[in-house]
């Protein structure tokens, strides 16, 4: 995805529509593999009560959710390229899901760390499956050319 994203910059860095659309579909994918990165270090750090790591993963979950309904928004403004539903579902509705899931089990973490654990495990499995689909969208979109501007 770097090498592809770095090619394609190469040809044309003047152009507004290619950093929105890398901005709406490139960045947040990276994210996605950062915050179950991050989220997986979390649990793996011997804290002295499950409170400290609740508070960050709910910290992380909560940043997520607001992020992706900027996405969102920003996908909604896109000019050069008209989103399907099959990209509404893969890059907002989804993610939505996997951060809500994620911070609806750090809430439930210290009170029920059983069951808080499923759904946080849940929640970074879904954005490491949407990261790893949405990875070959983009590297497939651009590298078949799709993206030239008219």
């Amino acid at each position: 995805m770097f090498v592809v994203i770095t090619l394609v910059r190469g040809e044309e860095r003047s152009s507004p529509a290619r950093h929105d659309g890398i901005a709406t579909f490139s960045t947040p994918t990276v994210m996605h593999f950062c915050v179950a990165l991050l989220v997986s270090a979390v649990l793996c750090a011997p804290w002295p009560s499950l409170v400290y790591a609740s508070v960050i993963i709910g910290l992380v979950g909560c940043y997520g959710i607001a992020y992706i309904l900027r996405v969102a928004f920003r996908t909604r403004g896109l000019t050069q390229y008209t989103p399907d539903l099959e990209d509404w579902i893969w890059y907002s509705i989804l993610p939505f899901i996997a951060y809500g899931t994620l911070t609806a089990g750090a809430v439930a973490l210290h009170p029920a760390p059983k069951g808080a654990l499923f759904a946080v495990a849940a929640g970074v499995l879904l954005l490491i499956f949407i990261g790893i689909r949405n990875s070959w969208d983009v590297v497939t979109f651009l590298a078949a050319g799709l993206d030239k501007e008219s």
